[in-house]
Formats: C-alpha cells, sequence, structure tokens
C-alpha cells in the first residue's frame, strides 16, 4: 500500500493474540520511506473503526522497561495502563514501534543510561551522545491508522509533541488522554527532565 505521502506500507502479518488483558488481534507492519525500513506491531480490541474515535497507545520499544521491568523510566507503566484501559473499554488499539530509546537505539539508550549514572539527565545524555532529545518519527502509525480506516483517535499519551506529529499526519485527535504513573523515586528525575525540558503534561504540571 501507498500513501499519498510516497509512505510505503506493507500489512505483513495478522493473528489472533490472548493476553492476560483480554483477546487482542495482533498486526505486524513494515512502512518504507527512502530506502529505510520501520517495523511495527498493533494490537487491537474490538472494532475500533466503529463507535467514535478510539483509544490508542503509541508506545515506543523499551527493552528495559518494557521487559526488564526498569525503574528508570515510566514506559512499562505507561503500556500497562493503555492495556488495562483498552481492555476495559473492550475496544482500542496500541501501535507498539521499534524507536528504542526515543529514536537512538539500544546500545546508545545504555551509553545514555551511563551518562546518567554521571549526572546527566535524560535530554543532556542523548545531546551528549550527539543526538537530539528525541528522534521517534510517527509517518508510521499515521500510514497504519488510515490503513485501518481511522481518522480520529483519544490519544493516551502526557506529550503534546506526540498530539501535534500525529495531527500532522493526517489523523484527528479528538481527545488527549493522560497516561500518568504512579510516582517512585528512582524515575523522579526522569519525568522532571520530561516535564520541564520536553514539555510532558505530567500530574503536578
Amino acid at each position: 500500500m501507498e500513501n499519498p505521502t510516497g509512505f510505503g506500507l506493507s500489512h505483513v502479518a495478522q493473528a489472533q493474540f490472548p493476553t492476560e488483558y483480554g483477546v487482542f488481534r495482533i498486526h505486524g507492519y513494515e512502512g518504507r520511506s527512502g530506502g529505510r525500513v520501520e517495523e511495527a506491531v498493533v494490537l487491537e480490541m474490538g472494532d475500533p473503526g466503529k463507535g467514535g474515535p478510539p483509544l490508542l497507545r503509541i508506545h515506543s520499544e523499551c527493552l528495559t522497561g518494557d521487559v526488564f521491568h526498569s525503574l528508570r523510566c515510566d514506559c512499562r507503566a505507561q503500556l500497562e495502563i493503555a492495556l488495562k484501559e483498552i481492555s476495559s473499554e473492550g475496544r482500542g488499539l496500541i501501535i507498539y514501534e521499534h524507536q528504542e530509546g526515543r529514536g537512538i537505539g539500544l546500545m546508545n539508550k545504555l551509553r545514555a543510561y551511563e551518562l546518567q549514572d554521571r549526572g546527566a539527565d535524560t535530554v543532556e545524555a542523548n545531546e551528549q551522545l550527539g543526538f537530539e532529545s528525541d528522534l521517534r518519527s510517527y509517518s508510521l502509525p499515521g500510514a497504519i491508522l488510515r490503513h485501518l480506516g481511522i481518522v480520529s483517535v483519544r490519544l493516551m499519551s502526557n506529550n503534546p509533541a506526540k498530539v501535534k506529529a500525529l495531527q500532522d499526519a493526517g489523523i484527528d485527535v479528538a481527545e488527549r488522554v493522560p497516561c500518568i504513573a504512579v510516582e517512585h523515586e528512582s524515575r523522579r528525575g526522569y519525568l522532571e527532565t520530561k516535564r520541564d525540558k520536553m514539555g510532558h503534561l505530567l500530574r503536578d504540571a
């Protein structure tokens, strides 16, 4: 499938996917642009294309948080909040993108951790490694949503930049739904940096 912007999208596979949060349908997608290939997995519950804007969480892969339960970030907590909310409504989507470390990759993310242990915050660590604070692109989620026939969503995110990026990709954000993790001392500095330097809307913002 080729969308009007020239972003090539392939729907690779789909299957039933039972989880602790209920039965989803899991989809695999590939996006191609300028020789670059992106991958994403979509968890779909119910029929998101019917009944008004569905809940949507666009979640960037976080091995350390999602798999190893890291308390340096709030990634796993946000993913679990989204799964529970979608399960409660019986309808919604999670687009899980392969954009580890806000797009810098796993090894660079670990290098950033090392710099953070020496006193840098999460933004400073990325910049010291020669990256912007956030390298993620949302062209692939936009193309996936269009492929699924979804033009308006209730986006589960604390990041206004993600709202704008999705709108720029041609998707209406009917509502931004907060996705606030329980406070924990280990991630306090991380969350304060996201609030103060990246504009994330957290509880005390």
